[in-house]
């Protein structure tokens, strides 16, 4: 008979100490104050993979257009920066949109049409810089295993969407001042670099 009494008490005391636990646990989430060492949430492209601002209303418009490059079907293609790094790079950010009032499947064209390339889905492999001046055409970056270094996994945009795309080159010489950008299928742009 006493078993059964002391059963409960130890149940009981059980209970109230998680259900302290979960509270102090829930208690301290509640007074947590956001730390200044996070990085705030963006809305930017992510540098690899299929590109995230496809129309959201919370998306960081651009402040500058360098240039806009119209493609087949309604998609263009605007360019926003195109900088030179410490790194010897020239990235060139922008966004790929369909002002059409129907879906759009991506040309294949645009990855370019190299073995490498290729292999890694639909990209914007193909796209190329002309410097007329220096008389050299530079192609898009690949990693070790033959990655292009821009957005990848493009494969369509719907009806007035865009989507944040990045390209990666070697820079021109600090002396070219202005190059052609060219992608397959949309028409050649000029773009000032900085």
């Amino acid at each position: 008979m006493n078993a059964r009494y002391t059963r409960k008490p130890r149940r009981g005391m059980v209970a109230v100490a998680i259900a302290s636990v979960a509270l102090f646990a829930a208690g301290c989430g509640a007074e947590e104050k956001p730390s200044e060492n996070k990085p705030a949430a963006t809305s930017a492209a992510p540098q690899q993979g299929a590109s995230a601002t496809q129309g959201s209303p919370e998306a960081e418009k651009p402040t500058e257009t360098l240039a806009v490059l119209k493609g087949q079907k309604g998609v263009e293609l605007s360019i926003h920066s195109a900088e030179r790094d410490a790194g010897g790079f020239l990235t060139i950010k922008g966004q790929l949109t369909n002002s059409s009032g129907s879906s759009v499947l991506l040309p294949v064209e645009m990855r370019g049409d190299e073995t490498e390339v290729v292999k890694h889905g639909l990209t914007l492999g193909g796209a190329t810089l002309v410097d007329s001046v220096g008389k050299k055409r530079y192609y898009v970056l690949r990693d070790t295993d033959g990655r292009p270094l821009t957005t990848t996994g493009l494969d369509s945009i719907g009806p007035g969407k865009s989507t944040d795309v990045f390209l990666q080159f070697p820079a021109p010489p600090a002396s070219t001042t202005e190059v052609s950008f060219q992608l397959p299928t949309f028409e050649p742009a000029t773009l000032k670099l900085s």
